[in-house]
């Protein structure tokens, strides 16, 4: 903080060390989401700034951030702990997913670009190498890749603020079966793209939406009922 001319104090661009706070998120969300810190694993601040090697102000404003994205929940005489997807939060998460990557697929059918049709066969062709090789944590983050860039190609920019935070959520629901989904989600991913670069927008929404109901039944499999 500094005055200006005898004036109110200004905040300086840095003083709040955002780079710092940006890292302590973003590992935090990762470890949640590749199940480093379990579904109902308690998160004490002291704990995460141990794990992390850094002061608590940042785990403090992070963790905030996660409770916020759903990631964390604060119970009583327990603090924060690592939220638990189950089957009713599962279900809307596929629900809201259904209507957003539908109208994606419609809209990309009507408006991609050749360089927008190589980038999503680029990363189905990562993603088919990531699965041969058993990288199933960079199959996940590819998967999610995918879908936000067809929501790209969409060119509607409310798409692409509405789901913004939704992929996060997606990833890691993913990721939990990701061993088993990932073949099948390569060749639907497949059918999406042909449907798209053929701009045929019914072909494209049909593809879309029996992707999402097929992954929706795949992670309800595996989650504990509501």
């Amino acid at each position: 903080m500094r005055e200006l001319d005898g004036t109110r104090p200004v905040r300086t661009v840095g003083a709040d060390h955002v780079a710092l706070r940006e890292q302590v998120l973003t590992e935090l969300r990762r470890r949640i989401v590749d199940g480093e810190y379990r579904e109902g694993e308690r998160l004490t601040e002291l704990r995460v700034a141990e794990d992390f090697g850094v002061s608590r102000n940042p785990v403090r404003e992070a963790l905030r951030v996660v409770e916020a994205e759903g990631f964390v929940e604060i119970l009583p005489r327990r603090g924060a702990v690592v939220a638990t997807l189950d089957e009713t939060a599962v279900r809307d998460l596929f629900a809201v997913r259904e209507q957003l990557e539908t109208l994606a697929a419609g809209l990309a059918a009507e408006r991609a670009t050749p360089a927008g049709i190589a980038g999503l066969r680029a990363l189905i062709d990562e993603a088919a190498a990531a699965t041969a090789g058993g990288d199933l944590d960079r199959v996940a983050e590819l998967n999610s890749d995918f879908h936000r860039a067809v929501i790209d190609v969409s060119g509607n920019r409310w798409l692409q603020s509405m789901s913004a935070a939704m992929y996060h959520h997606v990833h890691w629901v993913f990721r939990a079966g990701a061993a088993h989904r990932a073949p099948h989600s390569l060749d639907e991913h497949t059918r999406l793209v042909d449907a798209i670069e053929a701009g045929n927008a019914d072909e494209a929404t049909k593809a879309a939406r029996l992707h999402v109901q097929a992954a929706a039944t795949a992670a309800l499999v595996q989650r504990p009922t509501a």
